[in-house]
């Protein structure tokens, strides 16, 4: 291995212990409680290190919010995959995120502060560009599929991503978790289901 390899292979070990050491401690403790001694304390690296590869505590948190919303987005996409049915399949893909927020990381990283760190604008932009292809791709396939009425694709993926983030602020933010889990699973299906091409069997 040349030492250019080897010097690369460091770099891309620090980042990732950075980024898991925060992403750690800004779950269990939420970020305004996290200061960056702790962070580098934790990866076990030097606070320079911290600062070669990120602007500083604001900046590691975006990379670890950005990373956290992609993870949701490419397990919703799977989700989806597991059904052969075009309607089933949006609704695999719900459900999937759903249970994804269960995960104290996910609820306080991504639904919790995020808005609060980044702004309301920067952290939906980030979320609209982790989830609104893939929503427009499985809403899409089921229009062409005739499992869902036709109309304006990248409006109802708007639509669902936003009832889906909201429902999983109820969940982040209720006192029985499963019990929020179940009532906001059962609400997204019934919204689903009104999108059934007439004629099709729930």
């Amino acid at each position: 291995m040349s030492f250019k390899s080897r010097r690369t292979e460091q770099t891309e070990a620090t980042r990732r212990a950075l980024l898991d050491s925060a992403r750690a401690l800004f779950a269990q403790r939420g970020y305004a409680d996290i200061a960056t001694e702790e962070i580098v304390r934790q990866a076990r690296v030097t606070r320079g290190a911290l600062y070669h590869h990120f602007r500083g505590k604001e900046d590691l948190f975006r990379a670890v919010f950005e990373e956290i919303i992609s993870e949701l987005g490419e397990r919703a996409a799977q989700g989806a995959m597991t059904a052969q049915d075009p309607w089933e399949q949006m609704r695999m893909g719900a459900h999937t995120f759903l249970d994804a927020c269960l995960d104290p990381a996910v609820q306080r990283i991504a639904l919790l502060d995020g808005p609060a760190v980044l702004g309301w604008e920067t952290s939906r932009e980030l979320d609209k560009q982790a989830g609104l292809g893939i929503a427009e791709a499985v809403i899409g396939a089921a229009m062409e599929a005739g499992a869902i009425e036709r109309g304006p694709v990248q409006p109802l993926a708007h639509l669902l991503l936003a009832a889906l983030h909201e429902g999983a602020m109820l969940i982040a933010g209720a006192q029985d978790v499963g019990a929020a889990r179940a009532e906001v699973g059962a609400s997204i299906d019934l919204l689903l289901t009104g999108l059934r091409r007439r004629g099709e069997e729930p």
